[in-house]
């Protein structure tokens, strides 16, 4: 049971949170991706150990009790969590224990979005958060590497089909490997289809830790750069200490406005990519209320909307 529950630990995304595991005992996924923090392992299209409904049900409604104020409830896998069997019901018998102004998150590759079972136990989650590193073929089978019978155009009909429905906060995370899926015709086509659906938030990232495979991360001006294409989207980069001094770049309030203007900027981004006095114009833009604070899924934003 310990090892289903884990944490809570800070988000650098969404807060305090806690987690739960739907595959505790090893790793069990329809995606091989080359970045995985886990291990590498073969794709397989369903999971071989189920983890007893009961079990996960009462762990997690225990550990819910000793730690009410967090943040998220952050449900997860050694895998893929879509691919645990009973995931409604789970979320069903959960739900009305959830302590008020604790969301219900998950992390999911977006591989079985499009099946009605899965669609319904997606609905019951605040939050739910969906990977595309490819929008183009070549680029998903490289980075990704799927369960064989998992096409892309399926997948990505089957997110399209369950945004549509969905009334909670979609959020888009994007890995970029060097030299794999860095190629700007797959950010372009990637940007082009989140702007179709209703996407709260892009989380766009590299390689952060050890990875399963040889996989090379880009540098933080790229990173900054292929956000560009995101344009007029919430989009989160990663703030790390070491990428503190990565740009740092000097704007005047005009150019700063239009930067935001184009693409709202995470305030924990923010002096990461402006200087010192670039900050400072904005704090003063925010007093004439020229620019504004924006809660998006857990992070603030500076964004020229009230």
């Amino acid at each position: 049971m310990k090892n289903i529950v884990f944490g809570p630990v800070i988000s650098r995304r969404f807060g305090l949170s806690l987690g739960v595991d739907l595959s505790p005992s090893f790793k069990q996924c329809n995606f091989d991706c080359l970045y995985c923090e886990l291990e590498g392992k073969k794709a397989q299209a369903k999971m071989t150990e189920i983890l007893d409904l009961q079990i996960l049900i009462e762990s997690v409604l225990q550990s819910l009790r000793k730690n009410p104020k967090i943040d998220v409830l952050t449900i997860t896998a050694n895998g893929e969590p879509t691919l645990y069997p009973y995931l409604f019901e789970f979320m069903e018998a959960i739900k009305p224990y959830v302590p008020k102004g604790v969301s219900t998150l998950i992390l999911s590759n977006g591989s079985r979005f499009g099946e009605e079972k899965i669609q319904r136990a997606l609905c019951l989650f605040d939050i739910v958060k969906f990977s595309l590193d490819g929008a183009l073929e070549k680029n998903f089978l490289r980075v990704d590497r799927p369960y064989r019978e998992i096409l892309l155009e399926n997948l990505l009909r089957g997110i399209e089909d369950f945004a549509r429905i969905y009334k909670g906060k979609l959020v888009a995370e994007v890995l970029i490997v060097e030299g794999v899926n860095d190629a700007i015709e797959n950010i372009k086509s990637i940007a082009k289809f989140l702007k179709r659906i209703a996407i709260s938030r892009v989380d766009l990232g590299t390689v952060d830790r050890p990875p399963a495979y040889k996989a090379a991360a880009i540098d933080y001006q790229k990173l900054a750069d292929i956000a560009k294409e995101f344009d007029g989207m919430y989009v989160n980069l990663p703030h790390r200490k070491k990428d503190m001094s990565a740009i740092g770049a000097a704007y005047s309030a005009e150019d700063v406005m239009e930067f935001i203007a184009r693409r709202p900027v995470s305030v924990l981004e923010a002096p990461i990519l402006f200087d010192k006095k670039t900050l400072n114009i904005i704090e003063e833009l925010l007093k004439e209320k020229k620019l504004f604070l924006k809660k998006v899924v857990n992070l603030e934003f500076y964004t020229i909307k009230r």
